[in-house]
């Protein structure tokens, strides 16, 4: 019996080394943040075997080839003009205007991260209602000529989502090209045949990056949060709506769904245009199914559209650099006078949490507003944690109650904005493949103040003495979430 048990504690010693050897060995194979590595150090050493299982699922980078192809895109029609724009504002002469050299600066902030090329002369439209959001769009689609670009984080098998299938089906039947990318995690629920018909009609339905099958995709950190529409490379659609009845208002448990969405017809189609040909050549595994011919997908421009500067900056884990953060940094750091923001999930990281206390502690006049509900309940208690803590610093935080705000946007001075699908948390700086357009306009940047005012008689000021009145059990909740901020 003694000897029994003898070789049990042998085997017991021995598979804490090996569960020790192989835990040091998979956290420091991969490069990652400091922060992250001992995370995963603790949860590999402390929970032996069942850690492994957690990382496999929570912890795994993407494939290196898939992050590759979407890295490479240098042979684009519009790579040449990003290069010649580069060396315009290179040699350009420095302005004296303090908003001028503002601008200038943040556009060769993104040229140089993301060969984001600058587009003057748009024509913007801010929808924030998703009726007349999938109407128009609706319309828009039925009367392409050429080709239809879908990419979206979700696209359910309800009655909206069904109603734009069939009206694809209707399309690729008439001989338009047609290509929907879709997330699987996102789309839950929705199999690949939900597209059958479409591809009878010879049109063209994938999963972002190949990940057929939820159960066994043991990469559930790294979703496709984009939302993006392009319709004959001339009209483009960008920002926070999915396809799916609840942002409709259609769900009880939402109520009225209140978010920001962008239609773009001039030179930032280009953007949209060029991060759905990286993402879909990524996602498609026979070379017959890539798009290889550029040219027709990106008509020239003859006409000036509008009077809205912008560039379209994408973000994911194919690139180390934080792209959108760094912008929404950047944006932060410039403002003189007010930042005003609205986000669903407020989960900063450090160095964003630090810009907006020297900001607020700055006399700067920085708003923030937050649904009054969750979707998620660790991410709500999370972005409550952190609503508290920069209310203690002098930030207005409102909760909007009118439903559920889902809008991402940013306003600084009147001057600057941003509108897309990047939330202000761990998720979309780090792990989803999110995409924003960067406004240089202050007509479309009033607007989007405009809105915001609007949406302050919907809300409700929580003030740092309201959170410190809250129960302790919601207290400690908020507490435990925050733990999780960086896969939440």
């Amino acid at each position: 019996m003694a000897l029994t048990w003898a070789i049990v504690r042998w085997i017991i010693l021995a598979i804490i080394l090996i569960n020790e050897i192989a835990a040091i060995y998979t956290v420091f194979r991969e490069k990652r943040d400091i922060a992250a590595t001992w995370a995963w150090l603790l949860v590999l050493t402390l929970i032996p075997v069942i850690g492994f299982i957690i990382y496999a699922f929570l912890g795994r980078k993407l494939p290196h080839r898939r992050l590759n192809l979407m890295k490479t895109q240098t042979q684009l029609r519009i790579q040449e003009a990003i290069n010649r724009q580069k060396q315009q504002f290179i040699n350009m002469p420095q302005p004296r205007h303090t908003t001028t050299q503002i601008y200038r600066r943040t556009v060769m902030l993104f040229q140089s991260l993301d060969d984001s090329f600058l587009s003057q002369h748009n024509r913007v439209t801010i929808y924030t209602d998703g009726q007349k959001l999938f109407r128009q769009m609706f319309d828009e689609i039925a009367a392409a000529k050429k080709s239809i670009h879908i990419e979206f984080y979700t696209i359910y098998n309800d009655q909206i989502g069904n109603q734009l299938r069939t009206l694809l089906e209707r399309k690729a039947a008439e001989g338009v090209e047609v290509r929907v990318l879709y997330d699987s995690w996102g789309s839950m629920g929705v199999r690949q045949s939900f597209y059958d018909g479409l591809r009878e009609r010879g049109g063209h339905a994938t999963q972002f990056l190949l990940t057929h099958n939820n159960l066994f995709d043991f990469r559930l950190n790294y979703r496709d949060h984009r939302k993006i529409v392009v319709l004959d490379g001339k009209i483009g659609y960008v920002g926070g709506f999915n396809i799916g009845d609840q942002y409709l208002g259609r769900l009880p448990k939402f109520g009225p769904w209140r978010d920001t969405h962008l239609r773009v017809v001039g030179g930032g189609v280009y953007g949209l245009q060029r991060r759905f040909i990286g993402d879909w050549n990524a996602s498609v595994s026979r070379s017959s199914e890539k798009i290889n011919h550029y040219r027709q997908y990106f008509p020239e421009i003859k006409v000036q559209h509008g009077s809205t500067a912008l560039q379209v900056v994408s973000s994911g884990p194919e690139s180390e650099l934080e792209k959108i953060k760094l912008g929404y940094l950047r944006l932060i750091n410039t403002a003189q006078d007010h930042i005003w923001i609205q986000t669903p999930y407020l989960i900063p990281d450090d160095s964003v949490l630090d810009a907006l206390r020297v900001a607020a502690h700055s006399g700067i006049d920085v708003r923030i507003m937050i649904p009054c509900k969750p979707d998620h309940p660790f991410v709500y208690r999370a972005t409550q944690y952190y609503a508290h803590v920069l209310a203690n610093e002098g930030v207005t935080i409102y909760t909007y109650q009118r439903g559920f705000l889902h809008a991402k946007t940013m306003m600084i001075d009147g001057k600057m904005s941003s509108v897309g699908s990047a939330n202000l948390d761990f998720r979309s700086f780090k792990l989803n493949f999110e995409i924003n357009a960067f406004i240089y306009d202050s007509d479309t940047t009033d607007q989007l103040e405009q809105i915001f005012v609007n949406d302050i008689r919907n809300s409700r000021v929580v003030t740092a003495t309201a959170f410190d009145q809250q129960p302790r059990w919601l207290h400690f909740k908020q507490r435990f979430s925050r733990l999780l901020s960086p896969i939440l």
